[in-house]
C-alpha cells in the first residue's frame, strides 16, 4: 500500500539524517496517514478513506464533498 494521501497528495519526503560527525544518510519522512470512515450527507453513508490528518483536519471543516470538489476530485477517486 502506497503511502500517499488520497485527498491532499502528501507524498513521502526525502532528506538526510545527519550525526554528529556530519555522516549523512538517507531517511524518509512520511505522511501521517490515517484510515477513517467519514460520514457523507449528500450519499446518506459512510465512506471509508485513507488520508492525511492534514486533510482530515479540513475535512472536517468544510465537510468531504465541498473539499472534494474544490480539489478537482470526485468520490471514486478517493474511496
Amino acid at each position: 500500500m502506497s503511502r500517499i494521501c488520497k485527498v491532499s497528495g502528501k507524498r513521502p519526503l526525502v532528506g538526510n539524517n545527519v550525526s554528529h560527525a556530519h555522516n549523512k544518510t538517507k531517511r524518509r519522512q512520511y505522511p501521517n496517514l490515517q484510515s477513517k470512515r467519514i460520514y457523507v450527507e449528500e450519499l446518506g453513508k459512510f465512506v471509508r478513506v485513507r488520508l492525511s490528518v492534514r486533510a482530515l483536519k479540513t475535512v472536517t471543516r468544510y465537510g468531504l464533498m465541498p473539499y472534494l470538489k474544490k480539489q478537482g476530485l470526485s468520490l471514486s477517486d478517493v474511496a
